[in-house]
């Protein structure tokens, strides 16, 4: 099925309050630009280079979600244009961020990444670094990063208990991180694979692209 037809297909199955980030890595423009000219506007990367290669080419309009690990020496690229950082797993990160938002100007918004899948290779903060980390006077001082939310990802498996249980977790998190900072509101989890179960456990935020784009191309 055409990009566009799976685009309008997914987008009209999502309740009003979901967000959707159309997961374009590795995709060439000319898909992007079907999805753009069918209305999408919200595009999610995981590799800086090629996010920015396509900011450089594509519509300024095109919000730009960093949803893969991020190296710090890498952050300054995006600096300029990025609209979201998903993975956002330590407090040297968060410095990173705030240090090259200030160099441009810019106040970044950022998702903390939580490590709520049993897979030991996913990237995160656990719950006592969470709170550790929303409790220190030194992330109170950042003033050019905006918490919006959490992230996270849940095991690779076909054992829906397992996943609802892990989505279940991490929206127990996130109220608990809203208490203390209340400017949360994004809670983003669920994929290609799992989103519609994500959206029952609480998902304000899906990162869909398989579905949309059809399979990878890694070659």
């Amino acid at each position: 099925m055409p990009i566009k037809e799976n685009l309008v297909q997914i987008k009209n199955s999502l309740p009003n309050h979901v967000t959707l980030v159309a997961v374009s890595k590795t995709k060439p423009k000319e898909d992007l630009m079907e999805a753009y000219d069918a209305g999408q506007r919200i595009f999610g990367e995981n590799k800086i280079q090629e996010m920015t290669e396509k900011w450089e080419a594509l519509p300024k309009d095109i919000s730009w979600h960093m949803i893969g690990h991020v190296q710090r020496n890498k952050v300054k690229y995006m600096a300029p244009y990025v609209s979201l950082i998903h993975g956002v797993d330590s407090f040297k990160l968060l410095k990173e961020i705030d240090k090259q938002a200030k160099k441009n100007n810019r106040n970044i918004a950022c998702l903390l990444q939580m490590h709520i899948a049993e897979e030991s290779t996913k990237f995160g903060l656990d719950s006592e670094e969470l709170f550790a980390m929303l409790n220190n006077a030194n992330f109170k001082a950042l003033d050019n990063i905006t918490i919006k939310g959490l992230m996270g990802m849940a095991t690779f498996t076909d054992d829906e208990a397992q996943i609802r249980k892990e989505f279940q977790n991490l929206r127990q998190l996130y109220n608990k991180a809203k208490e203390l900072v209340p400017s949360l509101e994004v809670l983003s989890m669920g994929m290609s694979g799992d989103y519609k179960i994500a959206i029952e456990e609480g998902s304000t935020m899906v990162r869909i692209g398989s579905s949309i784009f059809g399979a990878r191309n890694y070659s």
